[in-house]
């Protein structure tokens, strides 16, 4: 999916877990994305909240713009229903990591496939049982594994090249500049 964001809109980036904070962080201090911090509500990636609480603590200020709100999520499923007064004032755009944000552990080893065909169903599972890395989902370890930014770019590639994304899906890749 082509995700397109002027450098005028406002962002609220909200994130699934630690994990998916600790990847858009990395991203973000290496100017890797579409976005950068300036354009963020409050100029930091936001915790998973409820939606009555997103919008009390963020849209009930004034706003000259519309308020993109990036969603870090593995859940396809998962709505974030906005109240009818809030609707006309922002956009919501999924970013899918499904299965789970892990999944780019098994794309930076190119082991891939090999996790299809394992017939385990948790990327977190197989890092931990196969690949025998512990506490995958840690944002310690997440953002230690990923240190070096080039890596981290190199397995969101990999993945993307490796699993059919969904059409009308926005994927980490979709927010990359400089593909």
């Amino acid at each position: 999916m082509k995700v397109e964001i002027p450098s005028s809109s406002l962002i609220a980036c909200i994130c699934e877990g630690g994990a998916e904070t600790a990847i858009m962080d990395i991203l973000l201090d290496h100017d890797l994305l579409l976005f950068n911090r300036e354009q963020m509500i409050e100029e930091r990636v936001l915790p998973r909240t409820s939606v009555r609480e997103f919008e009390r603590r963020y849209l009930r200020m004034a706003y000259d713009d519309k308020i993109l709100i990036l969603r870090v999520i593995d859940s396809r499923g998962e709505e974030f229903n906005l109240s009818k007064a809030y609707r006309c004032q922002v956009e919501v755009i999924n970013v899918i990591t499904a299965p789970e944000s892990e999944i780019l552990v098994i794309a930076s080893q190119k082991k891939y496939e090999a996790y299809c065909r394992s017939g385990i169903k948790k990327p977190s599972d197989y890092c931990k049982n196969v690949m025998k890395i512990k506490n995958v989902k840690s944002p310690e370890l997440i953002r230690n594994y990923f240190s070096d930014p080039d890596y981290l770019m190199e397995s969101i590639k990999e993945y993307h090249r490796v699993h059919k994304q969904k059409k009308n899906e926005a994927s980490l890749y979709d927010l990359i500049k400089n593909k």
